[in-house]
C-alpha cells in the first residue's frame, strides 16, 4: 500500500529537535540574531516604501520579521515554509510582537502565486534540487526587487548527502547544491531584473562547512527593471 505523507515523512528538517528548540528560541528573540537576517534586512531598507509587502520564502519560524522591526522597516512581513512544525511555532510566539498569526502560512515554493512588492530567499534553493523554477516562481511574485542567498560561486556543483545529524537513524538526504554565479545572474536578468551581487558578511566570502560540506554563501539584489 502506498501513503501520501511521503514528503513530510522524508523532509529533514521534520527530524532535528536541535533546529526546532533554535528555531523556537529565534521565534521569541531569545537568540542572537543570524548574520544573514541583518544583511538581508539591510539590503531591503533603500528599497522598501511604507507598507510594502515583503515575502520570507523558508520562513521557518518566521524570526527574520525581528530583524524588520528592529530596523523599524515599515513593512507587512508574510512568511511561508514548507515544514509546518515551524510554522507553528511562529504561529504561537510572534503575535506577542506584533505579528498576526495569519500572516505565517504552510506552503512550498510550488504553491506560491499572486504578487508581493519584495521577496527574501536565504538558504533554501540550496537544498533542493535545482533553481530554475523556483527562482522563476519567486521572480514572477516579485514586483519591486527580491534578496537572494545561497551558495553561489564560478561553477556549479551538485550534491546528494546523507544528512548526518539528524534524529533519525534513518538515511535521509539532501540537496547540497552550489550555483554559478553567471548563471544565476542571466537568469534573473532574463527575467527583467538588474542583479547586484554582495559578499556576504559571516563569511567574507570563504566557503563554510554546513552538514560537512561546503556552502559559498553569497548575497544577491535583484531589481525588477522599470516597464518603458
Amino acid at each position: 500500500m502506498i501513503s501520501l505523507d511521503g514528503w513530510s515523512r522524508f523532509n529533514i528538517w521534520q527530524h532535528s529537535a536541535i533546529v526546532r528548540d533554535l528555531y523556537a528560541r529565534r521565534a521569541r528573540d531569545e537568540a542572537e540574531e543570524m548574520t544573514c537576517a541583518a544583511q538581508a534586512a539591510e539590503l531591503l531598507r533603500p528599497l522598501v516604501l511604507p507598507r510594502d509587502t515583503v515575502l520570507d520564502v523558508g520562513c521557518a519560524s518566521g524570526y527574520f520579521f525581528h530583524s524588520l522591526r528592529r530596523r523599524g522597516l515599515p513593512v507587512e512581513y508574510i512568511g511561508i515554509d514548507a515544514t509546518a512544525d515551524f510554522i507553528e511555532l511562529g504561529r504561537r510566539y510572534l503575535p506577542a510582537f506584533g505579528l498576526p498569526a495569519d500572516r505565517l502560512m504552510v506552503g512550498r515554493i510550488e504553491d506560491l502565486d499572486g504578487k508581493v512588492d519584495h521577496v527574501v530567499c536565504m538558504n533554501v534553493i540550496s537544498n533542493i534540487d535545482n533553481f530554475h523554477r523556483p527562482l522563476e516562481r519567486l521572480l514572477r511574485i516579485a514586483s519591486k526587487s527580491m534578496v537572494l542567498r545561497e551558495s553561489i560561486a564560478d561553477g556549479a556543483s551538485y550534491t546528494y548527502v546523507v544528512d548526518k545529524y539528524l534524529d533519525t537513524g534513518e538515511p535521509l538526504r539532501v540537496h547540497v547544491n552550489t550555483y554559478d554565479r553567471r548563471a544565476l545572474r542571466e537568469f534573473a536578468q532574463n527575467l527583467g531584473f538588474t542583479v547586484e551581487e554582495f559578499t556576504d558578511d559571516r563569511t567574507g566570502g570563504r566557503p563554510e562547512l554546513v552538514i560537512d560540506h561546503p556552502h559559498h554563501w553569497c548575497f544577491m539584489r535583484m531589481i525588477r527593471r522599470s516597464e518603458t
